[in-house]
């Protein structure tokens, strides 16, 4: 056993730093079509780069071309059906000027814009492409296809990390993340370790499959055809076994999700109109664009009489103070639709607007 390079000596003509990440893209791998073995397109990809599989090396690999491969495929004029049909639940929603764009937790895991339904770079057929519904199954039967695609040599030790596209809250922006992964620690919790300072680490954990996806991507692209990179020199235990915990166990759902619905959203849903529900049509969907406060306060009106039955909002204007004026054959209901009303006000953000009930009988 020999022991680690000093990082003060000199190194010898061409070798790399100790902790250099190198990322290879793989050209050359033909347009992907239904039925393809992936396996042997990668194989067939590396020799043409002169490239030898190690042991510790990670394949990024674009799910679109998984989805090619498996023909995942469905119309582009149905897209908000779609989305509707690969999903678990709505998070957030705007009207755009393309209709209804929607974050749900996708079938295939994680928060996303449009269940990851794309309609970009779908090759030479009409229509868009749709995620596995189970990633990390995905990048299994991939491992499974190199191993075919090597016989009778021996894989080495091999990650593979399934790539998408997403945006991320509070940040402008797209960036790759882990989907699916296989024989990759997707995760390297800190916690319980120092930092370089010998303080206490206590909510450090690495998105390592993340990180994997995210600098793939500086060398794929997205107009450049390279659906696969090669990722060399990671750290020791980055690849792992077949078995390991996928990249599913990063979605943060259930009672760690500080963020289950958008503001909006949450609000709509405490008044009884959930969203993604045709009550949330009834009531109206907000614009991602700037919108009058007369349209939020109707949307708000309309959200507070949702279920109401016989209740009515009228607008008085009077001495430039806008009152709602709140009116209900039973006075319980009228007080009940006042407080509603003053909880879907806030919800538009709708300041400075009053609201009573009526005192006729």
């Amino acid at each position: 056993m020999t022991d680690a390079p000093d990082p003060r000596q000199p190194l010898l003509a061409g070798q790399p730093p100790t902790g250099t990440v190198t990322i290879y893209p793989l050209v050359g791998i033909p347009e992907v079509v239904s039925g393809d073995h992936l396996g042997s397109l990668i194989r067939s990809a590396l020799v043409e780069a002169g490239l030898t599989l190690r042991d510790g090396d990670v394949l990024a690999v674009s799910s679109k071309i998984i989805s090619k491969a498996q023909d995942l495929r469905g119309p582009l004029e149905d897209r908000e059906t779609l989305v509707r049909q690969q999903s678990r639940r709505v998070v957030a929603e705007r009207r755009t000027a393309h209709g209804t764009t929607r974050i749900v937790e996708a079938l295939a895991g994680p928060v996303m814009a449009g269940a990851g339904i794309d309609a970009s770079n779908t090759g030479d057929r009409d229509g868009v492409l749709l995620l596995p519904t189970d990633p990390d199954l995905a990048a299994r039967q991939l491992y499974a296809e190199l191993l075919t695609a090597h016989a009778p040599h021996p894989l080495p030790r091999l990650g593979i990390v399934v790539t998408d596209t997403a945006g991320r809250p509070w940040r402008d922006g797209q960036t790759d993340f882990a989907l699916g992964a296989c024989s990759v620690q997707v995760l390297d919790d800190l916690r319980g370790g120092v930092d370089a300072d010998g303080r206490a680490l206590t909510v450090t954990a690495r998105a390592v499959a993340d990180e994997i996806a995210a600098a793939a991507d500086l060398v794929k692209g997205k107009s450049g055809g390279v659906p696969v990179a090669l990722v060399r020199g990671l750290a020791v235990g980055t690849v792992s076994d077949p078995g390991a915990a996928g990249a599913r166990s990063l979605v943060r759902t259930g009672p760690g999700d500080w963020f289950a619905q958008g503001g909006a959203e949450a609000v709509r849903a405490a008044l009884g109109v959930p969203p993604g529900s045709p009550a949330a049509e009834e009531v109206g969907i907000a614009s991602v664009l700037p919108e009058e406060a007369a349209d939020r306060m109707a949307r708000a009106v309309r959200l507070a009489l949702h279920g109401e039955g016989a209740a009515v909002v009228d607008v008085d204007q009077h001495s430039g103070t806008t009152t709602l004026v709140v009116r209900a054959p039973d006075p319980f209901v009228a007080g009940r639709v006042c407080a509603r009303l003053a909880v879907a006000l806030a919800g538009e953000r709708l300041e400075g607007v009053a609201v009573a009930r009526s005192t006729d009988s």
